[in-house]
């Protein structure tokens, strides 16, 4: 058994931890400053809750990050603040250049990972991409789990840029698409494009009609993975633009966080700063 701490229990990150539990390791968790509704997926995933970051360092072996990309850093800065000496996995959608900050504060302990799927209840929708020297400590966990576990043999950071790749072409994707639906609204010529899609495109407007109210609660994220994906391109001495107009347009729809059953209609008013309060 393992004693390993994660960090933090949203749902990929509780899916996560469930699976490792189920693998018989003993998954710990911080309830410092973290929402009931946080604490709630915990229980329900058995999880081990601690206090504070404090009390649970001399307890574990691994910390696995799993957060928004905009925290990674901070949260990798609080583990050696706390004098962490075991492996420390990030596992978050964050560039190379991003992930090679915590590799200097971690060193050979650093294992880089990169999700790509749905949180993992079911066998073969979840990969998680590792590279590191310690990759394979990381991948032992995972053994028969409902994660699938790759570990990429090129170099220490090769998972983060496996994950912002592939991301690159979802996200991104889903992104233009929508920034196309709110442009034709603009311009009035929605039925138009709809009649020409269902011709020469015939997937495209259903992809579109889902895109929306599929993405809409989870814009806020999307947002910054969107710019660390810039970040990656940039780094490559390719063009970032792309990806930080899609970084903009998951911005536009931050506010819908919070709202179910959101309609296609609603997401393209929030693309074009366009009231939606109800008269």
């Amino acid at each position: 058994m393992t004693r390993i701490l994660l960090l933090h229990p949203g749902a990929m990150g509780s899916s996560l931890g469930k699976n490792l539990v189920e693998n018989g390791h003993e998954v710990l968790w911080v309830s410092e400053n973290r929402s009931a509704e946080t604490e709630d997926r915990a229980e329900q995933n058995q999880l081990t809750q601690t206090n504070t970051l404090a009390e649970a360092m001399p307890r574990v072996e691994v910390v696995l990050s799993v957060c928004p990309p905009e925290n990674a850093i901070e949260v990798g800065r609080a583990v050696a603040d706390a004098e962490f000496k075991g492996t420390f996995c990030d596992a978050n959608a964050i560039a190379p250049t991003t992930a090679q900050t915590l590799l200097d504060i971690f060193g050979e302990r650093y294992v880089d990972g990169g999700i790509v799927g749905p949180p993992p209840r079911s066998h073969g929708h979840t990969r998680l991409y590792l590279s590191g020297p310690n990759a394979h400590q990381i991948s032992n966990l995972f053994e028969s789990s409902r994660v699938q576990v790759e570990v990429l043999r090129n170099e220490a950071l090769s998972a983060s840029a496996m994950k912002m790749c592939y991301a690159a072409y979802t996200k991104g994707s889903a992104a233009l698409i929508l920034g196309i639906r709110a442009l034709a609204e603009h311009h009035g010529v929605s039925d138009a494009l709809f009649e020409e899609w269902s011709r020469s495109q015939q997937s495209l407007w259903d992809r579109s009609e889902r895109i929306g109210p599929g993405t809409s609660r989870k814009a806020w994220r999307f947002a910054p993975e969107m710019r660390e994906i810039a970040k990656t391109f940039e780094g490559a001495e390719l063009p970032p633009g792309f990806h930080e107009a899609a970084a903009e347009i998951y911005s536009r729809m931050s506010s819908l966080k919070h709202e179910e059953g959101v309609e296609t209609g609603i997401v393209l008013q929030h693309l074009l700063k366009r009231s939606t309060t109800k008269s």
